[in-house]
């Protein structure tokens, strides 16, 4: 007899519904899979035999073919053992077949018939509800995590014989379900960013303003200054000044994480923006993405949120140089046999650095590093990366009145409500446009969106032709000064604006 049962192959980002096909007719004793499938799959059989011993629900001895279409999908992961065990039970006629239909079923077999937890749950069950599935049957480890998508049933299940026993009852498919996602995804508070406020931040003035244009327009940033200055302690705060997430973005960054198989089982949502510091001692696959079946890199970890980068000139120059398509193109593309893999990264970086190998220069009285050494350290950034980002500032020690509490500091809430006040701006004039932030903005919506004085364009002009910038650069300095014009609550770029983004490219040359 024939059965199918539905399953679902992740390929990097995206979903593809899997039949699980199984065939049992009279032969010699076997039990064979293909449909383009790795060693991984192939031991699904194992486990699927053993389970049904001992669950009491061996297999007679006959030939039992599985297939898993579309076959030239690769099929990797052990999330096809209880489809398979489902589609052989079904072709036996220990299930009833049209219990089966509209039903995607996903996870993995213990030899003693229990159900294993899988990674990738929530954006299969999403694919199953907008393919029009109307149940979704999975792990009871990951049910939570498949109910955060509403429109459709979830049915979690710890044990083979438990699901068998579901799926022998007819159960009518439920209407009037919501189609929106589940209410748990979208009321999370966001406002929880723990200890780390910017009032702990001391006589740092001009950095916590750079960073306040960074977290306003989305602009990658770069710190520059002594070790223990405060550039780890900025960079751990900027996502505290962040809007909190909507509900769509809840989702997106939900549906990265369950694929890389990082969320919680206790609460398996994102709800923050997410902060990703990755070491040093990276490699360039980990930090963009990749393997032989791709999976999410630190970059698309970090995706609506922030990337720090602390000891930036550290890295492999082949890690560094790797994120130059995806901080322009806002996303990863890696090619495999297979297709091509394209996973978000539209995340800010933030990088940070020591002006020498030692971390004094240019102190030359504590500074003990040559001039071909300090040349040699921060030779390891490109000019091309270099381009990528928007803002460099330097941080410097404070006085010791500034560290045991002279002067207020900014707080936190304070510098996010700037910053929630300027991307509001920020949608309402791009709201015609797929523009969210003005370091989206491209070449042709500079001219546009950037509208300068007849001074501001002096001045332009002036730094274009003097400092000889890139067209790259000439407009990321507008972008910035279109933040800060923002800030100040400027309709117009002026001579005010674009001098104090000139000072944010100053500093990056004075060094590199």
């Amino acid at each position: 007899m024939f059965s199918s049962v539905y399953s679902a192959a992740i390929l990097g980002m995206e979903v593809v519904p899997v039949q699980v096909e199984a065939d049992v007719s009279d032969g010699l004793p076997m039990f064979s899979m293909v449909g383009y499938v790795n060693s991984q799959v192939k031991e699904t059989q194992d486990r699927v035999r053993t389970a049904l011993h001992n669950k009491k629900l061996g297999l007679p001895p006959k030939r039992i073919t599985v297939n898993l279409a579309p076959g030239d999908v690769r099929k990797e992961g052990t999330g096809y053992d209880l489809p398979v065990a489902l589609a052989i039970l079904t072709a036996l006629g220990r299930i009833p077949e049209k219990n089966l239909e509209g039903v995607m079923v996903v996870g993995e077999l213990g030899l003693d018939g229990k159900i294993k937890g899988v990674w990738g749950i929530l954006p299969i069950v999403h694919k199953a509800r907008e393919a029009g599935y109307h149940t979704c049957m999975v792990p009871r480890e990951n049910e939570q995590e498949g109910q955060l998508i509403g429109g459709i049933r979830v049915v979690g299940v710890d044990d083979l014989q438990k699901a068998v026993e579901w799926l022998r009852q007819d159960h009518p498919r439920q209407e009037g379900m919501q189609e929106e996602l589940a209410e748990d995804i979208s009321s999370v508070s966001d406002t929880d960013h723990g200890e780390l406020d910017f009032r702990d931040i001391r006589g740092q003035e001009g950095a916590v303003r750079a960073t306040l244009i960074a977290a306003a327009g989305m602009h990658n940033l770069l710190y520059i200054g002594s070790p223990g200055s405060g550039k780890s302690m900025l960079a751990q705060r900027l996502p505290g000044i962040l809007p909190p997430l909507t509900r769509e973005e809840r989702l997106e960054i939900t549906k990265i994480y369950s694929i890389a198989g990082s969320l919680s089982k206790e609460r398996p949502v994102i709800s923050q923006r997410p902060f990703r510091s990755p070491h040093h001692t990276i490699s360039a696959q980990a930090l963009a993405g990749g393997g032989r079946s791709p999976r999410p890199g630190e970059i698309t970890l970090a995706h609506r949120g922030v990337l720090f980068m602390d000891e930036f000139p550290e890295f492999s120059r082949r890690s560094l140089e790797i994120l130059r398509q995806p901080l322009e193109e806002r996303c990863i593309h890696i090619s495999r046999v297979q297709g091509v893999y394209t996973f978000p990264a539209d995340c800010v970086l933030v990088a940070a650095m020591n002006p020498c190998a030692c971390g004094h220069y240019p102190d030359l009285d504590r500074c003990r590093c040559t001039p071909a050494q300090v040349q040699r350290y921060l030779g390891k950034i490109s000019g091309p990366l270099l381009d990528r980002l928007d803002l460099c500032v330097e941080t410097r020690e404070p006085t010791y009145e500034q560290i045991t509490g002279g002067g207020e500091s900014i707080s936190s809430a304070r510098l996010r409500g700037e910053v929630m006040r300027v991307q509001k701006i920020q949608q309402e004039r791009y709201r015609e446009t797929k523009i969210q932030f003005n370091s989206q903005l491209e070449g042709s919506d500079v001219d546009i969106y950037c509208p300068m004085t007849r001074g501001a364009r002096q001045w332009m002009e002036r730094i274009y032709t003097g400092q000889h910038l890139s067209p790259r650069s000439y407009h990321k300095m507008l972008k910035v000064s279109r933040t800060i014009a923002d800030l100040d609550g400027a309709e117009t770029i002026t001579d005010a604006h674009i001098l104090e983004a000139f000072g944010y490219r100053v500093m990056e040359r004075k060094y590199l």
